[in-house]
């Protein structure tokens, strides 16, 4: 196990490489940096499987594949800084939106707005099919960890190696129905919220501030400003955002049913199958967010395997907060 302390970690500007750290100046985990540039790369539209998947594209079209994903509340921008590092080494990075977010749209308006774990695990596959990508090394916080653990649990073969924020995600609705100790449940209000009519038209009415409640609450260390919000929050405009949102939660305590196209996936992640693909597992020592304990998850990880502890105050959305932490452990998984 390693522990990276941030608290005097690089500043890595745009398009300088991971030979570059030793000659920037040190600066604290906390500092507030300039926002990014909304686009940190090519802005592109593809037709993947049910959906047009929105995505941003960046480095030399020719290099090896590295597909980066997102969770809830957050959008592609959590891979702002960690994309220009990566693309610097040569790689070809895929940052794309996920179902409900950003310029991800559904090619019919027929189509059930789903958000159970392994549809978005599919919608991802699909999207490396539509690009002509057979292998790619993936990479994920929060939503996407969950979907990469699934990628790489039923797809090994599309997965070079995994970095995954928090381990081991991969959960199914008769686990969900035990109950957890009290301190536990309270920690997940909001899914509890989401069960309920209230707590959808609650979600809908006041979507960009329950969003930044979340950021907040998940990452109390990380001093975000207005804009580096704002510039996220734009994601949660989409028309299917409420819905997959709270589809997503509800479907976790059994209250959705699902589809069936899924049922044979969901059957296999029920049984919490072990992951083979090369794995660098990552944990802020501030997460406010219900994660599991490393040692709860490290068993399941039958490959080559390191976790890492990222200090200096480090939260939930670490690629964002720790971009320079979240690069290094996918270049180096990519060379395990």
């Amino acid at each position: 196990m390693e522990t990276i302390n941030l608290r005097r970690r690089q500043l890595l500007g745009t398009g300088l490489g991971l030979s570059a750290m030793a000659l920037l100046p040190a600066v604290s985990a906390r500092a507030q940096t300039a926002p990014a540039k909304a686009a940190f790369g090519l802005e592109r539209q593809v037709k993947a499987g049910l959906l047009t998947v929105g995505y941003v594209e960046a480095g030399p079209a020719d290099g090896p594949a590295v597909i980066l994903l997102h969770g809830w509340p957050y959008d592609i921008h959590a891979f702002a800084e960690v994309a220009p590092i990566l693309a610097a080494e040569g790689y070809r990075v895929l940052v794309p939106y996920l179902r409900g977010y950003g310029s991800t749209r559904f090619l019919s308006a027929d189509t059930v707005r789903n958000g159970q774990q392994s549809a978005l695990a599919a919608d991802m596959i699909a999207f490396m099919d539509a690009l002509g990508i057979h292998k790619a090394v993936l990479g994920g916080f929060d939503w996407g960890a969950r979907t990469v653990n699934i990628m790489a649990a039923l797809w090994p073969e599309r997965c070079v190696a995994m970095v995954s924020v928090s381990g081991y995600l991969i959960g199914s609705q008769a686990a969900n129905r035990a109950p957890l100790p009290p301190q536990a449940e309270q920690a997940w209000w909001y899914q509890y919220y989401f069960a309920t009519e209230r707590g959808a038209a609650g979600y809908a009415a006041n979507t960009d501030a329950f969003a930044r409640l979340i950021w907040q609450t998940a990452s109390p260390q990380w001093h975000f400003d207005d804009a580096t919000f704002a510039r996220s929050a734009q994601a949660f405009a989409n028309p299917d955002h409420v819905a997959i949102t709270i589809d997503n939660y509800r479907w976790r305590l059994g209250l959705s049913g699902g589809e069936r196209r899924y049922d044979a996936f969901e059957k296999v992640l029920a049984a919490a199958p072990a992951i083979a693909v090369p794995t660098i597992t990552m944990e802020g020592d501030a997460n406010g967010a219900p994660h599991p304990a490393p040692s709860a998850y490290a068993g399941k990880f039958t490959g080559k395997y390191q976790h890492r502890t990222v200090g200096g105050g480090v939260g939930h959305n670490l690629p964002q907060e720790a971009p320079a932490a979240f690069a290094r452990a996918v270049l180096d998984a990519a060379r395990f």
